[in-house]
């Protein structure tokens, strides 16, 4: 089983992102489950989501403590010492920063991507929902499940949303694919 946890920010799409990845290993014929964990923060406030992927039913119905890929999503929790909690000498961190892995203050030994996300998204949906764009990265640097099957889960995800914002988000999560 591998296990995700998603540190972001009420309004960065942190929940979005859990759910449209486990939606992508599901087309892959893969169990999977995501959920968040916040209580009655508000929008900007930290929070975390979780999904996990499985070749085999899923029973585990708890938070992930020792993730697999950690998926930043704001930079500004790399300072909150809950954010690398649980981390081991194998977890995978996707960063959405501007700066490059060896510029940021991290754990010793913590296999680190960034992607500047927030740039990703603000070019192509015009505001800094960054969920698809860092699905996007998460996607070439894990190789969990394939593009196509996360274009899948984003037609399907956003499709009462229509046509305009589908495409976007396509070509954002497209884009930080090609740029991790």
């Amino acid at each position: 089983m591998i296990s995700i946890r998603f540190h972001g920010r009420g309004g960065q799409g942190a929940v979005t992102a859990a759910e449209l990845l486990a939606l992508a290993a599901f087309h892959e014929g893969q169990f999977a489950q995501a959920f968040p964990s916040f209580g009655v923060e508000r929008q900007g406030a930290p929070l975390e989501a979780y999904c996990r992927i499985s070749t085999k039913p899923i029973t585990l119905r708890s938070q992930v403590t020792e993730p697999d890929f950690l998926v930043i999503q704001d930079a500004s929790l790399l300072a909150d010492p809950k954010t690398f909690q649980g981390i081991k000498p194998t977890t995978i961190a996707i960063i959405n920063s501007i700066k490059s892995p060896t510029e940021l203050q991290l754990p010793p030994k913590l296999k680190v991507k960034t992607v500047a996300a927030t740039s990703v998204a603000l070019e192509f949906l015009g505001q800094p929902l960054i969920n698809t764009a860092i699905l996007g990265a998460l996607c070439q640097t894990s190789k969990l499940f394939k593009l196509e099957s996360l274009n899948l889960a984003i037609k399907e995800k956003f499709a009462d949303k229509g046509e305009a914002v589908v495409t976007k988000n396509l070509q954002a999560a497209q884009k930080a694919y090609e740029i991790v």
